[in-house]
Formats: C-alpha cells, structure tokens, sequence
C-alpha cells in the first residue's frame, strides 16, 4: 500500500538515517522543507521532497494536507501506564501539603498502587492500559515505553509485564518493555531480602522485558543495590535504564553511566558531577517536567546540560501518583516555559532523542527514510513553535502510525 501525502506547508523534522541523537549545538537545528510531499509505502517512509522535485505517480491513495505541517510522532520514553485504579485521594494530601516522601512513608505512593494492582486481573490491567495508550496516541504519540514497579512482588510484576506484552501486540504504536523491580520495597519484604527477590525475579523479566530499570534514590535503592542489579540484568541481556537524583543527589547517573545505561531519568537535582559523568557516554539524560509541574519539585537543568555539549530527551512521566498525564505536547510546552528551552530543543527532546533513550532511533523519531511513518499532521497555519505556545489548543488534524490513520 503507497500513501502520497501533498500539500504539506511544512515537513519538519528531517534527519539522514545515521544521526542516532542530537547533543549539544546540534539541539539548535531542525531540519524542514516547505511544500512538501511524502510517500509512504508499506507503513515505512519511502520518499519525500519538495516542490522542485516532483511527487512519485505510482501510488494506491492521495492524502491532502492542505497546508498542515507534518512531524514525526512523540515518542516517550518514560511511562507507568499499566495501573489500576486512581490516587486521586493522594492528590489531595499534595493540596493540603504532604511530600512525595511523606505520603511513601505512611504506605501510600508506590505501595497504594502495589495494593489496587494485586487486586486487578490480566484482563483489567490491560482494558484500563489500552484506554491510556489510545488517549497517549490521539494526542500525538506514536513510540511509548512502559515500566512494571507496581506488582513488587515476583508475581505481580510479571503480571504487569504480560499485560505490556498484550499491549506490544494490541497497540499499533511501538512499545517496549522495562522491568522495575526495584521500584519500591515490596510489603512483607526487609530491604535486603527484596533486592535479592528482584535478582531472582531476573529470568523471568527477562521473557518479556526489553530494559532493566532501578529507582536509585534516597528513601528507595543505593548505589550498591542497583549495581547488584544492573550486573544481574546484563547477564540476562536487559540494558540498564535509571531513575536517578529526583530525590537527591544519589549517584544515580554515575552507576548507570559506569553500566552503559540508555537513559537516565528524572535528574531534577544534578550538578557539575553529574554533567561530567554524562559527557562523552551512550547515556541519554531525561528530564521529566510533567513530574516537577505535578509535585512542585525543581525542573531539570536542560539548557545547562545542553549548553555542556549533552543531549537531552523529555517523557511524561505518565503515572497515577506524580504526573498522571500522558500528553507530550503538554511536555514540550513545559520544555519550553518551565525549562526555557527553545522550541526546537524541546521538539528534539521529545522526537528523535526521546526515541534514542527508548532504544528505537532506527525506527521513529525523526523523518528518514525506512523509519516507521509514525506523523501528526496538523491543521493549516500551525509552526513548531506554535505547538508550545498555543499548549491547550486543539493542534492534530490527523495522527499516522506505521501510515495508517488512526
């Protein structure tokens, strides 16, 4: 099946197959062709061009964009989506605040959604999931990786990661899986016991898991409890991907730089130390600002970062206690007002580096060649930067994934 997209004001976006992230200056730069056309073959791109080249004859359907700009879908690297129930009555004790912190030490948080988790079946989990993935889709997404965290337990959490298993072959976004284990200290368990029950629970992760991922922070898991980890997941050949320093500053990046990790997250309390681990790795920091908006915790430094030669990738974060919002548009907005990011930056942030922290940069994120044809197109008169700046105005005429209108 070939798809010619004509008439479109704006194809942004652009990269050669070969760049795998932006870093640095390079976050600066999009690449874009005004009056465009593109063709997608088989859910792939296949072309595109401009008006100096002509648009290919042979194809099975003709899409008019009528001026709408056309991008590559968001991609978010960093969810929780698999829940059940709501913490709406934890919303509350924030109004009326309590911390993160304090609502973890009387058994709510992470441990509240361990409790309505183990009550829920495979069937409700994956119903309740789906209803987030087509919401995340219908405002933009195309690419989204999800995390188990709330079985805590060897046999809720491959509950969690069967359900992501589901969603894999439900969803025609892309998804991949991370396992974490380590995102609490499951009921009933000391510390020690439960690190050597998630080092346990390894080969069986492994079935199902793409990615291996600890919450290194105070209150939660020390550096020697996810390097303990991490070694058990390489040996089961799930790279590492971090939560890191939203607490504190916990030697979070550094363990996950030091085991090659594909992503660092959170970072809302880094320094010099931080940057200088980071400089010169494989390790994609992610900031999280739907978390900092919803908690009222500090923005990560993303321009500080980005102006250190680092690249940088935003993701919602989206889960029912500290940011119970999937929308990426929403991200890139925060991006821009909260972390004073460029448009451009931000729409690097959550396509191509967002992409490259989730493990699939040679499938999405970007307009390239043999990459999927995951595209918003949006109605006439929208530019780049008016996405974050016009941030609740509906944007989307259309979102593609693999081609397809969906």
């Amino acid at each position: 099946m070939k798809r010619l997209f004509t008439n479109i004001g704006t194809l942004v976006g652009i990269l050669p197959a070969h760049i795998r992230r932006k870093q640095g200056h390079q976050m600066n730069v999009v690449s874009e062709i005004a009056n465009a056309w593109l063709l997608v073959e088989n859910g792939k791109i296949a072309a595109f061009g401009g008006p100096d080249q002509p648009c290919p004859e042979n194809h099975d359907e003709v899409i008019d964009c009528q001026g709408g700009l056309v991008m590559p879908a968001f991609c978010d690297s960093h969810t929780h989506i698999v829940y059940a129930g709501s913490r709406d009555g934890e919303f509350l004790d924030k109004i009326h605040g309590l911390s993160y912190e304090a609502i973890a030490a009387r058994g709510g948080g992470i441990l509240n959604s361990a409790d309505l988790l183990h009550r829920s079946s495979d069937d409700e989990l994956f119903q309740q999931a789906m209803e987030r993935v087509s919401e995340m889709i219908a405002k933009g997404t195309g690419s989204i990786e999800i995390k188990s965290g709330y079985g805590l337990n060897p046999d809720d959490e491959l509950k969690m990661l069967r359900v992501i298993d589901r969603i894999k072959a439900a969803s025609p976004a892309l998804i991949r899986s991370t396992f974490l284990g380590a995102h609490a200290v499951g009921r009933d368990y000391t510390h020690e016991a439960y690190v050597s029950a998630v080092i346990k629970m390894m080969p069986r992760a492994a079935q199902y898991a793409d990615f291996v991922d600890v919450f290194c922070d105070e209150g939660f898991f020390t550096v020697e409890d996810t390097e303990r980890i991490l070694k058990e997941g390489l040996r089961y050949g799930l790279r590492a991907k971090i939560h890191a320093n939203e607490l504190a500053v916990s030697g979070g990046v550094q363990v996950g730089v030091r085991y090659a990790a594909l992503s660092v997250d959170h970072l809302e309390r880094t320094g010099e130390a931080e940057i200088e681990a980071l400089r010169g790795s494989e390790t994609m920091p992610t900031m999280l600002p739907g978390s900092s908006f919803f908690l009222g915790i500090p923005f990560g430094k993303a321009k500080e970062f980005i102006s250190e030669g680092l690249g940088v990738a935003l993701a919602s974060d989206y889960n029912p206690g500290s940011s119970p919002s999937g929308d990426m548009r929403f991200v890139m907005a925060l991006g821009c007002i909260r972390m004073r990011l460029t448009p451009i930056q931000a729409f690097n942030a959550v396509t191509i580096n967002s992409a490259y922290a989730m493990g699939v940069n040679e499938l999405s994120g970007s307009i390239t060649v043999g990459k999927r044809a995951d595209l918003i197109l949006t109605q006439p008169g929208w530019t780049l930067t008016k996405i974050p700046y016009l941030h609740q105005t509906p944007f989307i005429r259309q979102v593609y994934l693999q081609g397809k209108a969906v």
